[in-house]
């Protein structure tokens, strides 16, 4: 439960009544942790009076605190002697955390990883939203800087917007160095550039003393009443305090890390806080102890000495340490030589007007502003290590760039203890982004990935580094059409960090104790940038941020699916490279020494086949790191392969993508090798692989005219491919899919590969496993099975039609493989119609039935009956069938189309099959008419009945590429049933009233199939041949007329019809004239027009025309005679 309570002072301010407001004091329970949110403020008339004329903005929240819930503090009272320990003095208290046991110094100096142990607790807030993370006493030493002439030395590392500050002892590694030689290189910088002569001061007894006394005071605050002990002797007290140091320089600089672990980097502050000073963000680390009591949830507890007056610094320190922590009001104790006067109560707001401790709090604010503002434009580089140096006694503030310095040293040992955490902090911050899948950070995550590679070494941290790598990978999103663009820059704010509480208030106060004497040249090349004047920082503004934080930051994004595959193929490499390295075989073992005894531990063993984890092939053992990393790393370079081999099939480049389907396939069988179980996930993505690999392999079948250019391609390698195989092959053969993945030379047995990928994919797709996540694929892969068993039957169907035509012109009959290549490629077509069916696709299924449909016509003409003078004999009723069945799939494909709105390309495809059909038929039927088997009548009837029906579907209203073609076929139906009926009509005895209909259905075709080829421009010889073949029905018509009128009349009609035919001889003149223009200019002739049947159809027309025009003088001669 939270509980809200909200607090009220009156006060009197400039002669109006006014309110101090604290507001939303929140005290959170369930967390354990302890959350202020103060506003501390003067409310006149509506107007905000700033404190002490100064304005300051101040807010902080506590992230997380160890501490219980303020405790009231004991009043002591006066004459209390703080030089005898309570009885409970240096034992654990939960009110005063470790400040109270580290009150004597053991541990009062700020550990050097200390902002990195915070910013591992909270790496969300690390890189964007936070600007400084610190130790509270850093904080408030850099805001002093101008007031104090003590020495600062802190080291400075950037992680994005982020610093990370931590005090930087040189002297004790200085110590450290005489024994590891480790900074050898920066000490003699030190004394060449810096100081010629450094020796470290002990602090005073009477350091130690006020030390003593207030670590006493705070644990007699806690509880006033126990019996005092007597007072140690000075003796001992000086060996306490000596002791004291030396555990304070110590242990507190741990060495240098040789693992990836975050051990020695733990957060052991009290409190965490994320304090907002003015537009400042910042995470502090505070140990300071807080009470309850008073008119506030919160005070801080001081003890001062009554004859030593408040300075400045110790105001300052104050004034940060109760804003940091949110403590509104201050109680000191006064005392003298230990013995307690007096309590005095001091809000917060009034410590910057303390009678000798005055100070400006927007001079505190510009001095902050200037400090952050100077940092963060001159320590740019992520992964460097930067040393803010500030001399004791000096006003010169110079800031060096140690990792350049460590990396310009001669001597070989150089390390910095700082590398190991800030590369660690770097991938934690990276992987934390990686985390939210915010694409405007991906720019900002490849540059804190690379600048942590760049920082470790490979033999020693190859963990970090495989997941590095494998991060860097995943910014790539292969899936995706395209890349978003955006997020490849960071906004730059200006300041916001979060502070906290160093116990050790007193130490920048008085810091001579230890202090570094200062011999400035004049000029120091080796600096980065220079404050040359620590009055400068209190100057508003003086300082401005204006360097990007990451100038080359931005995340490539490539329009070239090709080299962004590349991109994420070198960093997979590069991780297998790590994980490989990492992994230790029997023969890179150390020998074992024959004197040395192995030491043989008891165990109990599991049953047979129970956890046992036998290693593999590399000698990896299963659910090591090695083994996730390498399951990820693989994973990743397969659908790297895949996006290749998608990329090269839609640019035509069919033996690229085979080659890079095949190193798919090759990462997903080293896959297969390690993992012990498949998620549904990896394989739906090796279904996608499957019919990727049968859709090249269909496309290479269908391309057979460039298999030299495929197989350059295929066999083709980079060195990066190649080192990644013999990755794959440390684990398994890779040999699975080598049938799936061979360039073969038969176009057969590639369809037939082709369609087992399809079927394989189809088979995962249909598992158990992927049942409910890959219906969306099951339709792409139900169409593929169709698509390559149309193409399948077609091929057979095409390999029947080749067989057909060999035997042509020789006397044949229906051979056993031209009959199992028809049953092979009726089955693929029917199966082929099922998968269509199965996804509702009737278009497809139209598609394999017209298909059939062709196959039935050629099963048709391979049963074409030839007579022993190897002529074309009758029409045999084996043809009749196949062309009925032919009939069949073409009307049910029609059936299945629906309408012609379904699917107009298919739709009129088919419509020209049935008509074509049919029309095959009757031709067949009227030319080899089977009169040994039918009457004369009854072939008569079905031509008429083929005929019309082929006429029906000839569209000639719609407008398309075949309404040239319709209107041809159309006219030639006319055109035979024309001359059907004119023979029937010639050959008709007896029946007079059958002979009219002979005469008038002869009459109307001959006009319909002249009406026809007039409207055609390329049929000049058609038209002709009908012409004259209805004058000739006209001169046979007019031989059986008696009425000398009435021959007049059909006379008249006939020499009409010849006079239409100048039409066709226009265009055969027109046409005649174009060939001879090409010949002139010696190009290939195309045109249709035979020169032969031209002159024999004016061999025709002009003994006819002379016959009509005799017969016309005859006529008009004799009518003459009569009416004379």
């Amino acid at each position: 439960m939270h509980s809200t309570t909200t607090f009220y002072a009156i006060l009197l301010y400039a002669g109006h009544f006014s309110s101090f407001e604290v507001h939303h004091v929140m005290l959170d329970r369930e967390g354990g942790s302890l959350i202020y949110s103060l506003c501390y403020r003067f409310v006149v008339q509506g107007t905000v009076i700033c404190l002490s004329n100064n304005e300051v903005k101040s807010r902080a929240v506590v992230k997380y605190s160890a501490a219980p819930p303020p405790a009231t503090y004991a009043l002591l009272q006066e004459k209390t002697d703080l030089k005898l320990p309570p009885a409970n003095w240096l034992r654990e208290s939960a009110q005063l955390g470790s400040a109270g046991t580290t009150m004597l110094g053991s541990s009062s100096k700020s550990k050097p990883f200390s902002s990195f142990g915070m910013a591992y607790d909270f790496i969300d807030s690390i890189g964007n939203d936070v600007d400084v993370v610190s130790d509270s006493e850093n904080i408030k030493k850099l805001l002093k800087i101008p007031y104090s002439k003590s020495h600062v030395s802190m080291a400075v590392h950037r992680v994005g917007r982020t610093l990370l500050l931590d005090e930087l002892d040189i002297q004790e590694l200085f110590m450290r160095s005489s024994q590891t030689g480790d900074w050898t290189w920066l000490k003699e910088f030190y004394q060449r550039l810096i100081d010629q002569k450094w020796q470290r001061k002990k602090k005073s007894k009477e350091h130690w003393y006020e030390k003593a006394i207030l670590s006493k005071f705070l644990y007699y605050s806690i509880n006033g009443n126990d019996v005092a002990e007597p007072v140690p002797s000075d003796t001992d007290a000086c060996a306490e305090a000596e002791g004291c140091e030396s555990a304070e320089y110590g242990p507190s600089w741990p060495a240098t890390f040789n693992s990836s672990t975050t051990e020695g980097l733990k957060n052991d502050f009290v409190r965490n806080i994320l304090w907002t000073f003015e537009d400042i963000h910042m995470l502090v680390g505070s140990n300071m102890p807080i009470f309850g009591g008073g008119r506030y949830p919160a005070v801080s507890l001081r003890l001062r000495d009554n004859n030593k007056p408040i300075n400045i610094l110790t105001g300052i320190d104050y004034w940060l340490d109760n804003l940091m922590c949110n403590v509104p009001e201050l109680v000191m104790c006064f005392h003298v030589n230990g013995i307690v006067q007096k309590y005095e109560m001091i809000k917060t707001e009034d410590i910057p007007d303390l009678e000798n401790s005055t100070f400006s709090t927007r001079v505190v604010k510009d001095i902050a502003q200037n400090i952050l503002s100077f940092l963060k434009s001159n320590c740019t580089k992520e992964g460097h290590t930067y040393w803010l140096f500030k001399a004791s006694g000096s006003d010169i503030v110079k800031l060096y760039d140690l990792t350049t310095l460590c990396e310009e040293a001669p001597e070989e040992k150089c390390q910095n203890p700082f590398t190991l955490p800030v590369a660690v902090l770097l991938y934690k911050v990276a992987s934390n982004m990686m985390l939210k899948k915010n694409r405007k950070h991906y720019g900002t995550i490849r540059t804190l990935l690379l600048n942590c590679i760049k920082l470790l070494d490979e033999e020693k941290h190859p963990q970090i580094i495989a997941s590095a790598h494998y991060m860097l990978s995943e910014l790539f999103h292969l899936d995706d059409s395209s890349e978003d663009e955006e997020g490849n820059g960071e906004s730059l704010r200006n300041g916001g960090s979060e502070d906290s509480y160093s116990e050790d208030e007193e130490d920048d106060e008085e810091d001579e104790s230890c202090s570094y004497t200062s011999s400035e040249p004049l000029q120091d090349c080796k600096a980065v940038a220079v404050i040359k004047s620590v009055g400068e920082l209190s100057v508003p503004e003086k300082y401005k941020s204006t360097h990007k934080i990451r100038p080359n930051c931005s995340f490539p994004v490539s329009q070239d699916k090709e080299e962004k595959c590349r991109l994420v193929l070198s960093y997979v490499l590069k991780g297998l490279k790590a994980v490989d390295s990492s992994i230790k075989k029997e023969s890179d073992l150390p020998a074992a020494d024959p004197n040395t005894p192995i030491p043989l531990k008891y165990e109990e063993t599991a049953p047979c086949g129970e956890g046992l984890k036998l290693p593999m092939r590399s000698g990896m053992l299963p659910g090591s790191w090695q083994h996730q990393m390498k399951l990820q790393l693989f994973l990743k370079a397969s659908k790297a392969y895949y996006v290749l081999a998608e990329a090269a099939t839609n640019l035509l480049k069919y033996g690229r993508a085979l080659r890079y389907i095949k190193l798919a396939l090759q990462c997903h069988d080293a896959y297969c090798a390690i993992s012990s179980g498949l998620y549904p996930r990896v394989l739906l993505f090796h279904s996608q692989c499957l019919y990727l690999c049968g859709d090249v392999q269909l496309m290479l079948a269908q391309n057979a005219s460039n298999r030299a250019a495929y197989l350059e391609e295929y066999n083709y390698q980079t060195k990066e491919d190649q080192e990644i195989l013999h990755c794959l092959h440390r684990e398994s053969s890779c040999q699975a899919f080598n049938m799936a993945t061979d360039l073969a030379t038969d176009p057969e047995y590639q369809l037939f590969v082709s369609s087992k990928c399809y079927e394989a994919a189809h088979d995962l797709l249909t598992s158990e496993a992927l049942k409910d996540l890959g219906q969306e694929q099951l339709a792409q892969v139900l169409k593929r099975l169709g698509n390559i068993r149309n193409e399948m039957g077609v091929f057979y169907m095409n390999q029947a039609a080749a067989l057909q035509t060999e035997k042509e012109g020789v006397r044949r009959t229906v051979c056993a493989a031209e009959q199992e290549l028809w049953k092979k490629s009726f089955s693929y077509f029917e199966k082929g119609m099922q998968n269509f069916e199965a996804i509702s696709d009737s278009v497809n299924k139209a598609l394999l039935l017209c298909n059939i449909g062709r196959l039935m016509r050629i099963c048709a003409q391979a049963h074409c009956a030839m007579t022993t003078e190897e002529s074309r004999g009758e029409f045999s009723p084996e043809e009749a069938l196949y062309y009925n069945k032919a009939v069949d799939y073409y009307q049910r494909a029609m059936k299945c189309l629906g309408s012609r709105e379904s699917h107009t390309a298919v739709w009129d495809s088919v419509n020209w099959e049935l008509s074509t059909t049919y029309f095959t038929l009757a031709t067949l039927l009227q030319d080899y008419a089977p009169l040994s088997r039918k009457a004369q009548e009854q072939i008569e009837r079905e031509v008429t009945e083929a005929m019309m029906k082929s006429l029906r579907y000839c569209d000639l209203q719609t407008e398309s590429a075949r309404q040239p073609l319709y209107q041809y076929r159309a006219a030639t139906i006319h055109h035979r049933l024309a001359s059907m009926y004119h023979s029937c009509y010639r050959n008709q005895v007896g029946d007079e009233s059958l002979r009219k209909q002979h005469r008038s259905l002869a009459e109307l075709h001959y006009s319909k199939a002249v009406r026809l080829f007039l409207n055609l421009s390329d049929a000049p010889c058609e038209l002709l041949r009908t012409l004259l073949e209805r004058v000739a029905f006209a001169e046979f018509t007019m031989a059986g007329q008696s009425s000398s009128a009435v021959k007049l009349k059909t006379l008249t009609g006939a020499l009409e019809i010849m006079r239409e035919t100048c039409s066709a001889f226009r265009l055969i003149h027109k046409e005649l004239q174009d060939q001879q223009q090409k010949e002139a200019f010696d190009s290939p002739t195309s045109s249709g027009l035979n020169t032969e049947e031209v002159m024999k159809l004016i061999g025709v027309f002009e003994p006819s025309f002379s016959f009509l025009l005799l017969q016309l003088v005859k006529l008009s001669t004799t009518s003459k005679r009569k009416s004379r």
